[in-house]
């Protein structure tokens, strides 16, 4: 997929090993990016973002002069039932294009490849992320309904407002958490045909 932003086209794809150059620079912006805004991330180790790009479980935005203009990726919980799309951070100098918006159908158009039958969630305090989830089919859910793996809710610990999840007994936050539920879509779109299929009949 590409995106033709002021400055050039932006190619926007799976991550490959050689994106591992990217690594530190997007580190940086994720923990810049969360001080501007004044709310909480967790931290992300190096090592955590070579693996999901050893994995194919990366998405990565980059300009045709070589600059890396997005990245987000992969997370996998509860033995595969539930998918978190995670670490979506846009390079400043790219914001406002698209880019955002395109990479986050392309990380969850690969999460419903490789995992089509889990569970799709999403925790965040990004407005704008809210708007791209609710077009995609998540729906705003309570914290019991999205994945009880440790290793998910381990992340809030480095978040600064791990005090307040934890005051609240793991059930809010703030941040709202959104799933997309594979079965409840096919219902939904079954119901929308059989609807579509009833008012065909009743025409003569």
């Amino acid at each position: 997929m590409e995106e033709e932003p002021e400055g050039g086209a932006i190619s926007i794809r799976i991550a490959v090993p050689a994106d591992i150059k990217y690594v530190y620079p997007i580190l940086e912006e994720m923990e810049r990016s969360a001080k501007a805004r004044g709310t909480g991330i967790a931290k992300r180790k190096p090592q955590t973002l070579c693996q999901k790009i050893y994995d194919g479980k990366a998405v990565i935005a980059v300009a045709d002069n070589g600059q890396w203009a997005g990245f987000c990726y992969l997370d996998v919980y509860s033995g595969g039932e539930f998918v978190s799309n995670s670490g979506m951070i846009v390079n400043p100098a790219y914001r406002n294009g698209g880019v955002a918006s395109a990479m986050k159908q392309e990380i969850f158009d690969l999460a419903r490849r490789l995992y089509p039958g889990a569970k799709i969630f999403s925790i965040t305090t990004g407005a704008a992320i809210l708007k791209m989830n609710s077009r995609l089919g998540f729906e705003p859910v309570v914290y019991s309904e999205i994945t009880t793996d440790e290793r998910f809710w381990d992340q809030c610990k480095a978040c600064v407002n791990y005090p307040v999840l934890q005051g609240q007994g793991r059930k809010r936050c703030l941040c709202t958490a959104m799933l997309f539920d594979p079965e409840k879509q096919e219902d939904w779109r079954r119901n929308r045909r059989e609807e579509a299929f009833s008012i065909l009949e009743g025409v003569h």
